[in-house]
């Protein structure tokens, strides 16, 4: 009797855009782009906690866009191991947006009651939504992530 295993295995080409859950590259692509975008057109009151949130967003949204771009060329070839470093990332980057909107929150309550600071406000308001938003999705991603890293 022979075993027949399954190995699962990243998509390359354009089956990364067609496949779940690599598909959730473009929405944290928008997401991450929205709050580094929203966090460097705000006044920055809270440099060491608004620069962690810079520095989240531009890491995750490079290193996203270097991962897809390996995909895309077919980078990774039939080694399992890139699923546990696509696993390790999505952990990564999931860890690091979490502490990212959660500090971006906190910078934003302390803004709420001025009114000197009410563009600047809104703007952080936009940010903290747009950086939950990425948290979510990097979450979901890291999730089917781990399960196709457990699978394979």
């Amino acid at each position: 009797m022979s075993s027949a295993t399954t190995s699962v295995s990243l998509p390359s080409g354009l089956k990364v855009l067609s496949s779940f859950p690599d598909i959730l590259v473009l929405p944290e692509f928008v997401f991450g782009g929205l709050v580094w975008i929203l966090v460097a057109s705000a006044k920055v009151y809270f440099p060491i906690i608004q620069g962690w949130v810079m520095f989240v967003s531009v890491y995750c949204f490079v290193l996203s866009t270097l991962l897809l771009f390996l995909y895309f060329c077919g980078a990774h070839g039939e080694n399992s191991a890139w699923v546990a470093v696509d696993a390790f990332y999505q952990v990564t980057a999931s860890l690091f947006y979490l502490s990212a909107a959660v500090l971006q929150a906190y910078a934003t309550l302390y803004l709420k009651d001025s009114e000197l600071f009410y563009k600047t406000y809104r703007i952080n308001i936009a940010a903290v939504v747009f950086a939950f938003a990425a948290t979510l999705t990097y979450v979901i991603h890291m999730i089917f992530s781990l399960l196709r890293w457990k699978s394979s």
